[in-house]
């Protein structure tokens, strides 16, 4: 049913050490692979129009926060002061 596998030294190129051990080219490799995806994704994400209203969505969240917060800030300066 199922070949036995050799676990023998895998080829340089493989990006494994004779060890097993990943190399740091092979790490970098994919960092910066995963990284550029995920920087598409977002640049893809932001053109759609459901990007773009989430992203709104978000900053009318934000600023909503933000007058809230300097709401609070006011009431308690004001109860500080009396």
């Amino acid at each position: 049913m199922f070949e036995p596998v050799e676990t023998g030294a895998l080829p340089a190129d493989a990006g494994y050490d004779a060890r097993g051990v990943p190399t740091f080219e092979m790490v970098r490799e994919k960092i910066e692979t995963r990284f550029g995806t995920s920087v598409g994704a977002t640049e893809l994400a932001s053109e759609t129009p459901e990007g773009r209203r989430v992203e709104e969505q978000f900053d009318a969240r934000q600023q909503a926060a933000t007058e809230k917060l300097e709401q609070i800030r006011r009431s308690m300066k004001a109860a500080e002061d009396s």
